[in-house]
C-alpha cells in the first residue's frame, strides 16, 4: 500500500500524466467512453473497440485522440423530430466569459469611450458524427482514421438523410496538458460514475473511492476527488481536490463491463409535482379498480361474440399480447383482441415505406393486415376492452399516456422519463386531441403526453373520459 500525504497527493495531480496511467482499472479514454455510456451513447473510434450490439443504438463517432463534452438535448430532439441517419456536429468551444470591456483613446491618450463586447469568441472547434445506425458505426470503426471515416460517411449517406449542427461544448485531446484539463473537467461533469464502473463508491458528496482503499475516519478529503485502487489514508492526512489519484501499481482491478440494460432502464425519476401528491395517486388507483370491475361486468357478454368472429376468419389466438412499458420502466403484457392477421409483424416489414407516422410507431391507411372484424372492433375501441384486466392488475390506468414498447421510448429521453412517471392509460389526451396528420403524428404524441403529465388532475381525467365517449359515439 502507498501512503500519500496531502502535499504528495496534490503534486501527483499537478504532474503530467502518461496515457497509460489508470484509475479504477481504466485508462483516460476508457473513462471518457464510460462517461458517455452513462448517458446512453457508445463512443466509436477508428481502430478502437467495435460497437456493442447489445448497447443503445446511439453512436458518437470521434477521432482517435479526441475527448468531448456537450449537451445532448438539442441533438436528441433533432434525432426524434427529423429521423436523420446521421448528424454531423461541429463542436465549438468558446471563451469562458463572452463579456469584454476596453477603453478607446485618441493619439494623445485622452479618453474617448468604453467599448463593450458581449460576443463569445470561438477558441477552437472539432467535428464528430452522431448516428443511430449500427452499419455507420461499424464503417467508422474500420476506417484508418477520422478523416477517412468522415469522407466515407459523407459519400455514403444521402444529403437529405443527414443533418449538420453547430453545438457548443468542450474539446480535449488525450495528451499533455489537454488530458489534464479533461481530468479536471470530468471530476465536475460526472457526478455518479458508479453506474457504469464496478467497485467504486461515494463515502461523501463529490468523493469517489475504489473498494480496495482504506481511509481512516479522521482523514479529510475535500472534493472533488477520485482515488484509485490500493491507497491508504491514515489519521490526519488530507486530500485536497480537484484531484484524480491513479491506481497503486501492482493492484489488480476489474471495472466490469457496461450493463447497458441498467443504463437505459434504471433511475426513473418521478416528476416532483407527482411525488408530493399521494392522495391523488391513491384516489386515482381506487377509481381505476372500481371502473375496471364495472366495465368488465357490463362488457363480458361481448367477449364470446368477438372471439367467435376472430376464430371464424383467422383461427386462434383470440388475443394479442405485446410487451409495453409501465410506470417506472418495467414491462407488462398489454392485452387486446386480435384485429390483425397472425403474421402481421412479417407483413409490417414489407409495408414500412408506406408508414404515415413520423415517429417510431407504425400507422397506415387501409392497412392490409387488418381482419374484416378488425376494422369495426378498432373503430369502436372494442379491441381494447381486455385492457381493463391490465388496469385491475395495476399495469395501466383508465386515463394516461398511450402504453408503448421500450424501442419507441428510446427516441426522446425527456418524453420517456415523463410518460413513465405515471401509469399508461386505456385512453388519454393524445387519443382525444390528435388529428393523426401524416408526418406530424409522433410530434403530437410527445406533445400531448407531456401536457398530460404536467397538468394531470381529476378535472383533466374526467374531461378526457367524456371526450373519449363522444368520439366513440360520433363514429357510430
Amino acid at each position: 500500500m502507498s501512503t500519500l500525504t496531502s502535499r504528495e497527493l496534490e503534486q501527483t495531480y499537478e504532474a503530467p500524466y502518461e496515457s497509460t496511467t489508470s484509475v479504477w482499472g481504466l485508462e483516460l479514454a476508457d473513462i471518457h467512453a464510460r462517461y458517455w455510456a452513462s448517458r446512453g451513447f457508445q463512443i466509436i473510434r477508428p481502430g478502437g473497440p467495435p460497437p456493442d450490439p447489445n448497447g443503445p443504438e446511439l453512436f458518437v463517432l470521434l477521432d482517435e485522440d479526441l475527448f468531448v463534452g456537450f449537451g445532448v438535448r438539442k441533438i436528441l430532439r433533432t434525432m426524434s423530430w427529423e429521423q436523420p441517419r446521421a448528424i454531423r456536429v461541429r463542436l465549438v468551444e468558446t471563451e469562458n466569459s463572452p463579456y469584454k470591456e476596453s477603453v478607446l483613446s485618441d493619439d494623445e491618450g485622452r479618453f474617448i469611450k468604453f467599448i463593450r463586447s458581449y460576443d463569445a469568441k470561438e477558441t477552437h472547434s472539432a467535428q464528430l458524427w452522431i448516428t443511430p445506425k449500427l452499419e455507420y458505426a461499424k464503417a467508422w470503426n474500420s476506417s484508418p482514421n477520422g478523416k477517412v471515416g468522415s469522407r466515407l460517411l459523407a459519400k455514403t449517406i444521402p444529403s437529405e438523410s443527414r443533418v449538420a449542427m453547430r453545438v457548443p461544448g468542450r474539446i480535449f485531446k488525450n495528451k499533455g496538458t489537454s488530458a489534464d484539463d479533461y481530468r479536471r473537467w470530468i471530476l465536475n461533469a460526472w457526478p455518479s460514475p458508479s453506474g457504469v464502473i464496478e467497485g467504486v463508491y461515494q463515502p461523501s458528496p463529490g468523493v469517489w473511492l475504489h473498494e480496495t482503499c482504506k481511509v481512516d475516519s479522521t482523514a479529510r478529503i475535500i472534493p472533488p476527488v477520485w482515488i484509485g485502487a490500493g491507497h491508504e489514508l491514515k489519521s490526519g492526512e488530507t486530500v485536497v481536490g480537484p484531484a484524480i489519484i491513479p491506481d497503486t501499481p501492482g493492484i489488480e482491478t476489474n471495472p466490469g463491463q457496461v450493463d447497458w440494460y441498467a443504463v437505459t432502464h434504471s433511475a426513473w425519476r418521478l416528476i416532483p409535482t407527482l411525488r408530493k401528491r399521494p392522495f391523488r395517486a391513491i384516489s386515482k388507483r381506487t377509481f381505476d379498480i372500481v371502473v375496471a370491475l364495472f366495465a368488465i361486468l357490463i362488457t363480458l357478454p361481448i367477449y364470446p361474440i368477438v372471439m367467435a368472429a376472430i376464430c371464424i376468419e383467422d383461427g386462434r389466438p383470440f388475443f394479442f399480447m405485446h410487451r409495453r412499458q409501465r410506470f417506472g420502466g418495467s414491462t407488462f403484457p398489454c392485452i387486446k383482441f386480435r384485429s390483425m392477421l397472425r403474421n402481421a409483424e412479417e407483413i409490417k416489414a414489407q409495408l414500412q415505406e408506406q408508414n404515415k407516422s413520423d415517429g417510431p410507431q407504425f400507422h397506415m391507411e387501409n392497412d392490409p393486415r387488418l381482419l374484416k372484424i378488425g376494422g369495426p372492433i378498432r373503430k369502436f375501441k372494442i379491441d381494447e376492452l381486455p385492457q381493463f384486466f391490465n388496469v385491475l392488475a395495476g399495469h395501466m390506468s383508465i386515463v394516461g399516456p398511450r402504453p408503448s414498447p421500450d424501442r419507441e421510448n428510446q427516441y426522446c429521453p425527456a418524453w420517456r422519463e415523463a410518460r413513465l412517471s405515471v401509469r399508461p392509460g386505456i385512453t388519454g389526451l393524445w387519443q382525444v386531441k390528435s388529428e393523426r396528420e401524416p408526418q406530424t403524428d409522433f410530434q403530437e404524441w410527445i406533445r400531448y403526453d407531456l401536457e398530460y403529465v404536467q397538468n394531470n388532475s381529476w378535472r383533466l381525467d374526467i374531461w378526457i373520459m367524456i371526450e373519449t365517449v363522444k368520439k366513440i359515439l360520433l363514429r357510430s
